[in-house]
């Protein structure tokens, strides 16, 4: 061999050696940085990843039995078996699940199995009375039919697809049913042009602020609504469909409506949140109460300014106020609402039938139920004693008590066994906590380390199709989260807050800044 070969051999071999050496380094780099993996690196979402999340946020709920059941999850389709005790535990199920990033659509294959079976006269009679209970829907001329399977069917004419959904919704409220079929027909006046409703609904997810709809787009046919494109989320698509049930509106498809994960762009936005004048969240608001079926029957005297919107009115229930908030709170533009409404009686009932009255809606309903819950009334003013498991519970309790014609306020007394921390999300809930007087809101404290609790926070606002982590610092000191960073919408300025929460801060400093 010449030295010329000897000495090419020895440098490939020294090369080699480097190589090696690199490659080492290389891979011990990688294990170092898997090793410390963070959600923020996350680029594509498995679908046993997306299982997992539900069932952990399944696990957490104060209503949802994990244990009944199970979650599978194929090609971001969501399939929910098993049982639950409760209609309204079922569908908290999917709205969860839809919450979820990744989730395309739920499909809902669980049981209804109610911890008490009644006679179908019982049943039947049960409904009716949660009819007659309701302020809102105590003037409905309605149709109650069941069977011995825990069914029920619903019929009757009412004025808006509005009124239609909050009668099956209170129908679902009350333990024992199963299913509810709703044939109650909607009275149209007269046929609104194709073009009209189109606008209308196009005004409604825009001015929506728990929709991005940029990226949404309707079309209208004889009175049928298509929307097509895309959302960012399950819930999304869910939500738009309601909104989309404006008057006139015979049939709604949703099937070329797709639900992508990558749609959190500017584009999805589409100047959504641009600067609006206060004239135009009046007009907004106004709108929003219009197709409200607990608020459209009152007057309300609405002032914006900069954004901040005051309610001044009189209404004859609880539950017509708090309707009135949430209208303007979900209106884009709002930062803040200051309520003046006054509650009123408009019907003729001493205090001890208003009492009667709570108490029977308290055992009708699937989360008193099995609660001895004290109930007094003076004046109209309801104050409730005794003790619940959850915070949610002594929530449902005065949701409940609200709902009573003749109330005008409900103190809430009830002591809880299992305090905790409950979030708001308003995808979820019908109510927030935080209206209530009672909530103090924060932990005292926390048995995670300020690394464990940031490392949750983020993995909360990974998989939450409404906050984009990547434009969120997240720091915790002494259990205490800070979130710096910028958002595009209030919305998403209280979906961190709340991610913050679950995550298992004991409180949160949001410095977060809305673009």
């Amino acid at each position: 061999m010449n030295s010329k070969h000897m000495i090419t051999t020895i440098n490939i071999a020294k090369n080699s050696t480097q190589f090696s050496g690199l490659l080492i380094l290389l891979l011990l780099l990688l294990v170092l940085t898997l090793s410390s993996f963070s959600v923020r690196g996350a680029l594509f979402i498995e679908d046993i990843d997306i299982t997992h999340h539900i069932e952990k946020e399944f696990q957490s709920d104060p209503v949802i039995p994990f244990n009944t059941i199970d979650v599978n999850t194929n090609q971001g389709v969501v399939t929910l078996t098993g049982s639950v005790t409760n209609l309204l535990a079922k569908e908290r199920a999917v709205h969860l699940a839809q919450t979820v990033r990744g989730v395309r659509s739920v499909i809902n294959r669980t049981e209804v199995k109610p911890i008490s079976n009644y006679a179908a006269s019982v049943l039947q009679d049960a409904v009716r009375k949660a009819l007659l209970y309701d302020a809102a829907t105590d003037s409905y001329e309605i149709e109650v039919q069941a069977d011995d399977n825990g069914q029920i069917s619903l019929s009757g004419t009412v004025d808006s697809w509005a009124e239609r959904d909050l009668a099956e919704t209170v129908a679902k409220g009350v333990s024992g049913v199963v299913s509810v079929r709703n044939n109650i027909d909607i009275q149209l006046q007269s046929k609104r042009p194709d073009n009209e409703i189109k606008r209308e609904v196009e005004k409604r997810l825009y001015w929506n602020a728990l929709i991005d709809n940029g990226l949404v787009d309707v079309s209208v046919t004889e009175g049928k609504v298509s929307l097509s494109g895309a959302v960012g989320s399950a819930a999304e698509k869910r939500l738009a469909e309601l909104d989309a049930w404006v008057h006139g509106v015979r049939t709604i498809d949703t099937s070329d409506l797709q639900v992508k994960k990558w749609a959190r762009d500017n584009d999805l936005r589409e100047k959504k949140y641009v600067a609006r004048s206060d004239v135009e969240i009046l007009a907004a608001i106004q709108d929003s109460m219009r197709h409200d079926p607990r608020v459209h029957l009152f007057d309300m005297e609405i002032k914006v300014s900069n954004g901040y919107v005051t309610l001044r009115g009189v209404v004859d229930n609880i539950q017509a106020k708090k309707a009135a908030i949430s209208d303007a709170r979900n209106t884009v533009g709002v930062v803040r609402v200051n309520n003046l409404i006054k509650v009123r009686s408009g019907v003729d009932l001493d205090d001890d039938e208003i009492a009667a009255n709570i108490r029977s809606a308290l055992l009708r309903h699937p989360f008193t139920e099995s609660y001895e819950i004290n109930v007094r009334v003076k004046n109209g003013a309801a104050q409730l004693n005794g003790t619940v498991d959850t915070v949610f519970e002594k929530g449902v309790a005065e949701i409940v008590a609200q709902r009573a014609s003749g109330a005008t306020s409900v103190r809430n007394f009830l002591g809880v066994s299992n305090p905790g921390t409950v979030t708001y999300n308003p995808y979820v809930y019908d109510w927030a906590v935080y209206d209530f007087s009672w909530y103090g809101g924060a932990k005292m404290a926390t048995n995670k380390s300020d690394r464990e609790i940031k490392l949750d926070i983020e993995n909360e606002m990974f998989w939450s199709p409404f906050v984009d982590l990547k434009d969120i610092d997240i720091d915790v000191n002494a259990g205490v989260a800070i979130l710096t960073g910028t958002v595009d919408s209030w919305m998403e300025y209280n979906a961190a807050r709340e991610n913050a929460l679950e995550g298992g801060a004991i409180s949160v400093i949001n410095k977060l800044n809305i673009q």
